[in-house]
């Protein structure tokens, strides 16, 4: 019997402040990008099983997984791209929400995950609770 495929949703938050950079800078190219990343987060208990995605902790029913993704027609990797998502995985429920999506140029390095941590503290504090951010 195959596992029910996972409900994906992208965060007001995301939309407003991240989907925004990758829509003009990308143009009809992030459309087929955004529904590429809806497709494989309807499937992320695969992509965990197989490495393809980054578990950062897992709480009860809640996962915060890193998924690194390239957009359409750039031909590069999706790890070699420096673009990721954030997503809050709900297990009861099987739902995938999209948090953060971003470029290196977004949240820029040093201290990467420090960054998108101290996002995550500021805009969703019941999820920065659940996991001790």
């Amino acid at each position: 019997m195959e596992a029910q495929n996972y409900s994906v949703e992208f965060d007001q938050f995301c939309e407003r402040h991240y989907i925004k950079t990758f829509e003009k800078k990308y143009l009809g190219a992030w459309t087929k990008t955004r529904s590429d990343i809806e497709e494989v987060c309807r499937r992320i208990d695969s992509m965990l099983q197989y490495k393809r995605a980054d578990l950062i902790s897992s709480v009860g029913q809640y996962k915060l997984v890193k998924l690194d993704f390239a957009v359409e027609g750039t031909k590069m990797s999706p790890k070699g791209s420096g673009n990721r998502c954030i997503l809050l995985i709900d297990e009861d429920i099987r739902s995938v929400k999209i948090l953060l999506a971003y470029s290196k140029n977004d949240i820029s390095e040093p201290n990467e995950t420090t960054k998108w941590k101290t996002v995550i503290k500021g805009q969703f504090d019941e999820i920065s609770k659940i996991f001790k951010l």
